[in-house]
C-alpha cells in the first residue's frame, strides 16, 4: 500500500492541458499537476511527458476524485526547508541591522552639525 510521501513508479496513461493522469505500479491511479513536472516553468506539458512514458515520482497528496496527487520535482527534506528559511531570516536580519546603523550614524552627523550634542 502507497503512502504520501513515497516514491513511487508508474506509467504516463494520458496527457491533458493540466498535467499527466499516470497508473502506478499497483495499479492504482495519480495525477501530476503541471506545476509539478519541472523546477522550470512547464507551457505544454508534451515538451516534458509523452504517453506510456514511466516516470519515477513522490507521491504528495490525494486530489478530490481520490487520485493519488504526485510530483517530479525533487521536494526539498523538512529539515532543508527549515534551514533555508533560518539562513533567509539570518540575511534579512543583518540587512537590517547594517541599514539602522547606517542612518543612525546620518542622524547623529546631521545632530552635531546643528551643533547639538547627541
Amino acid at each position: 500500500m502507497v503512502k504520501v510521501g513515497d516514491v513511487v513508479k508508474s506509467k504516463v496513461t494520458q496527457i491533458t492541458k493540466f498535467g499527466a493522469v499516470v497508473t502506478l505500479e499497483n495499479g492504482e491511479t495519480g495525477f501530476i499537476h503541471i506545476s509539478k513536472i519541472a523546477n522550470q516553468y512547464v507551457k505544454n506539458v508534451e515538451d516534458f511527458l509523452k504517453q506510456g512514458q514511466e516516470v519515477t515520482a513522490r507521491i504528495i497528496g490525494k486530489t478530490r476524485d481520490g487520485k493519488w496527487e504526485l510530483s517530479l520535482k525533487e521536494e526539498k527534506s523538512q529539515e532543508e526547508q527549515k534551514d533555508a528559511k533560518k539562513a533567509e531570516f539570518e540575511k534579512k536580519l543583518a540587512r537590517f541591522l547594517r541599514d539602522s546603523e547606517k542612518k543612525f550614524a546620518e542622524y547623529k552627523k546631521r545632530a552635531e552639525k546643528k551643533g547639538g550634542r547627541f
